[in-house]
């Protein structure tokens, strides 16, 4: 605790010290604040870490958190961050068969390649045509949604005037996205591609009436104002080391090992009861930052739980002695996986997949999407490594809810992984398994984390990666001025459960900083 002990009273205590939290430290620490943050576990960074998890490999993957695409500008020029992403020239590589033949779709490239590739998957310029005019939407709504989510919580109506777009607004607010993606297109690939956005993370049909996938969609396709994913050089943990870097240089204390165990307020003052290695202690604050989930929120302060959250992906992470060689042999394999590689998303497929999780079984078709990082930034492997041409590979799996896995955890992630990756295995053309490194003890360097892995690593509600179900960024019913507001006058949810809450975006650290710096200059 160091400079803390037998302080009186703290300005700002933040429990966890992921992203968000540290960014939140950093601002109210600039601003002169005195600021503590309580991190249970020995590093700091929750989800957006890297590590490096094959024995004696030098390797240092994105274990959770793999690419950044809500991170404002903003929050790394005001913070000093000394962190890079690099863009990456494909946008995605979706491998199918058509009349017996191994085919794709490759988006990127350059405008003619992506034209072609369209007009070679499905016989004509009109796919191609209704993509542009529907990404061109899309990327319209994002220039003007983007810049609000650092600001003060728009009204709906605001938002909507905003946006000035009244196809748009019915398109991505109003009706379920399924409507108008099968307005759109007709190629089942390409409404599968288009539909993977939405299903991130969310278990949800594409006509699902709560507009959940819409609202995923939405956060995947105004990042950056652009919706460009891209890769966080030096891994996930470089930005987190950063953000940590820049709150302690502005004088927070970062305590590591430290768990906090409830919180006490009476809207005005707060007390901080938080459990070490050596037992408990109390820290009184005038104001109290969560950077946890809400329901971690109202096991502090002893309030009633909000509804449970359930998570329904599958994060693999791989070491390969080489890439793969494709079925598809007109794309390149460096090419295919630099992008997001789609598989079993096609849009009935996605569907299907759906039905059969909600019914309570696996996917006989499991529905991933791959990339890899060391295509677009290969610091995060050790130089011998790099000579020797390896590389990582991160699969994301989607509809595999937690309750899935709940009465084998072990068995179920076992089973799930051979079926997801014979579906990659369909496509290449020699099997993923040859191509695997191995760790020093000669096991094959790959691992798998089911949503009850995540919950009970990281405390992930139900293993769900965005805290809750997303919501719209424009004022909800119960919501304050900037979207982390709780029942608790003095205490705030700067974590991914914040409104304008999910991803790795420094978002909710922001605006809970300027909701404690409007209060208390």
């Amino acid at each position: 605790m160091g400079a803390f002990e037998g302080y009186r009273e703290l300005d700002v205590v933040i429990v966890g010290g992921g992203h968000n939290g540290l960014v939140a430290a950093a601002y109210l620490a600039r601003a002169g604040k005195s600021v503590l943050v309580l991190e249970r576990l020995g590093v700091t960074g929750g989800a957006a870490v890297s590590t490096r998890p094959f024995a004696g490999v030098d390797a240092r993957l994105s274990r959770y958190s793999y690419l950044v695409s809500l991170l404002p500008r903003k929050i790394v020029r005001d913070l000093g961050l000394n962190f890079r992403v690099r863009g990456r020239t494909v946008s995605s590589y979706t491998p199918t068969e058509r009349d017996g033949r191994p085919t794709g779709l490759l988006v990127g490239g350059g405008e003619r390649r992506t034209r072609e590739a369209f007009t070679r998957l499905t016989g004509s310029a009109g796919e191609y045509q209704a993509w542009q005019r529907f990404y061109g939407m899309t990327g319209r709504v994002a220039k003007k949604v983007f810049p609000t989510l650092t600001e003060p919580l728009p009204t709906r109506d605001e938002l909507r005037g905003r946006i000035d777009d009244e196809e748009a607004w019915r398109i991505l607010f109003e009706e379920p996205l399924g409507v108008t993606v099968e307005d759109n297109f007709s190629d089942d690939l390409v409404r599968g591609v288009v539909l993977t956005d939405a299903l991130i993370g969310t278990f949800a049909d594409a006509h699902d009436p709560s507009l959940r996938q819409n609202r995923c969609f939405l956060y995947h396709v105004i990042g950056g104002g652009t919706g460009a994913w891209d890769v966080p050089v030096g891994g996930m943990g470089a930005l987190t080391d950063a953000i940590a870097g820049a709150a302690r240089a502005a004088g927070a204390v970062v305590a590591t090992g430290h768990e906090a165990v409830r919180v006490e307020t009476d809207g005005r003052a707060a007390e901080v009861t938080y459990r070490t290695a050596d037992g408990e202690r109390t820290v009184p604050a005038r104001h109290v930052l969560v950077n946890a989930s809400p329901q971690e929120l109202a096991r502090l302060t002893g309030d009633e739980p909000p509804a449970p959250a359930e998570g329904a992906q599958l994060k693999v992470n791989m070491l390969l002695k080489r890439l793969p060689r494709l079925r598809d042999t007109s794309v390149d394999p460096r090419e295919a996986f630099s992008g997001t590689f789609h598989i079993a998303e096609g849009y009935e497929q996605l569907a299907t997949a759906h039905a059969q999780a909600e019914a309570g079984a696996l996917p006989e078709a499991p529905p991933s999407e791959i990339y890899c990082h060391s295509l677009t930034d290969p610091t995060i492997l050790g130089p011998d490594l790099v000579q020797q041409g390896y590389h990582t590979l991160t699969l994301f799996g989607l509809h595999t809810p937690a309750r899935l896995f709940a009465h084998d955890n072990d068995g179920v992630r076992e089973e799930l992984l051979k079926s997801t990756l014979a579906q990659l295995d369909a496509h290449l053309a020699e099997p993923l398994a040859d191509c695997l490194a191995t760790d020093a003890d000669g096991r094959p360097c790959i691992e798998a984390k089911t949503p009850l892995d995540l919950e009970r690593d990281l405390r992930l509600p139900g293993g769900n990666i965005f805290h809750r179900d997303l919501a719209f960024p424009y004022v909800q019913e119960g919501t304050g001025r900037w979207g982390v507001e709780t029942a608790h006058a003095n205490v705030l949810l700067c974590g991914a459960g914040a409104v304008r809450g999910g991803g790795v975006s420094g978002v909710p650290g922001h605006n809970a900083a300027m909701a404690v710096l409007e209060e208390s200059p």
